[in-house]
């Protein structure tokens, strides 16, 4: 991999089990203080809950955004760690697919790990509040255009709140909405045409018009978040365009809450960027796999503990793991 072409990535969402983290906190220092310093910004362990556990905790979105953002910091602590003086200088474009843009934009120097620990930690708790728990879903819709989930979701709305949240992928869309028109759209996906229409275990519904009163109370935080200009671009959710100017990247953080994440079009305009690989980082796999279903020439790595961290190094041709 050329590090001049590649893109790094951050995922919204992954395996958020007992253990994330654990290892490479374990085996690399600067993975560890990553945790260290998110634990003294939230005034809680939040590293034991990641690497201990109870699961049930994990699963609270206020604890599972927090733990997300740092696992995947540590991970990118870790990748730096073995990589040579000034790799990231060539690095053509960071983004994060909704919360991962809060760790891209640690990435691009354009937010501390202290404040985006506290703002995500905020962020969760706005919308867990925002909608009633039971009153809100959200769908994977498989097989399906973008126009035909769009019209399905019209159709199964009946004046309900429901919408694409998600544009994954061409044939991957997930939908937003209130509880009953989320079941109504499944029912009505496999005579529509779709392979599958599958209900997510989330705590809310997200990137929907039901997250506002999580929108206006983030934004009141926002308005007070310590952000510079980005030293590489930042590739918004909310306009798949690249972008560096602090107050732009302020606006997209708000505007990302109740708008749905425009992935697709991210991936092409980092591959209109010069990008031929992405490095996934943080819990999971999701984004390589999203990635290489929008190009499938679109190389891939990811960084998620001891082994994928070696593979990784290993694709950029870092043989030796302590080089610094």
């Amino acid at each position: 991999m050329n590090a001049r072409r590649v893109a790094l990535v951050f995922p919204g969402q992954g395996s958020q089990t007992v253990g994330m983290g654990r290892l490479l906190a374990g085996a690399e220092p600067r993975a560890r203080s990553v945790f260290e310093r998110v634990d003294r910004a939230l005034g809680f362990d939040l590293s034991r809950t990641c690497f201990e556990g109870p699961e049930e905790a994990l699963r609270l979105t206020a604890v599972t955004q927090p733990a997300i953002l740092a696992t995947s910091l540590a991970c990118l602590e870790a990748f730096d760690a073995g990589a040579p003086p000034g790799w990231r200088d060539g690095v053509a474009c960071v983004a994060g697919h909704s919360l991962g843009e809060y760790a891209a934009l640690v990435a691009a120097e354009a937010l501390d790990v202290e404040d985006a620990a506290t703002i995500v930690r905020r962020r969760g708790e706005y919308m867990q509040e925002a909608v009633p728990v039971g009153h809100g879903a959200m769908a994977a819709v498989l097989g399906m255009s973008l126009d035909d989930v769009r019209a399905l979701c019209r159709d199964a709305a009946e004046g309900d709140v429901l919408s694409p949240a998600n544009l994954n992928a061409p044939d991957q869309t997930v939908v937003a909405g209130t509880a009953g028109a989320v079941s109504r759209l499944i029912g009505l996906a496999k005579g529509r045409g779709a392979k599958r229409a599958v209900p997510l275990p989330v705590s809310a519904p997200f990137h929907c018009a039901l997250m506002a009163p999580a929108r206006d109370r983030l934004a009141r935080d926002l308005a007070g978040l310590r952000l510079r200009d980005a030293r590489v671009p930042v590739i918004l959710n909310v306009s798949a365009q690249p972008e560096r100017r602090a107050e732009a990247l302020r606006g997209a953080l708000v505007e990302q809450v109740t708008n749905p994440v425009r992935w697709v079009e991210s991936v092409l305009r980092m591959k209109e960027l010069g990008v031929t690989a992405l490095v996934e980082v943080g819990p999971g796999r999701v984004l390589s796999g999203l990635a290489r279903r929008i190009d499938p020439d679109m190389a891939t790595a990811n960084v998620e503990d001891p082994a994928s961290l070696l593979r990784a190094r290993a694709a950029f041709g870092w043989s030796d793991p302590e080089r610094s």
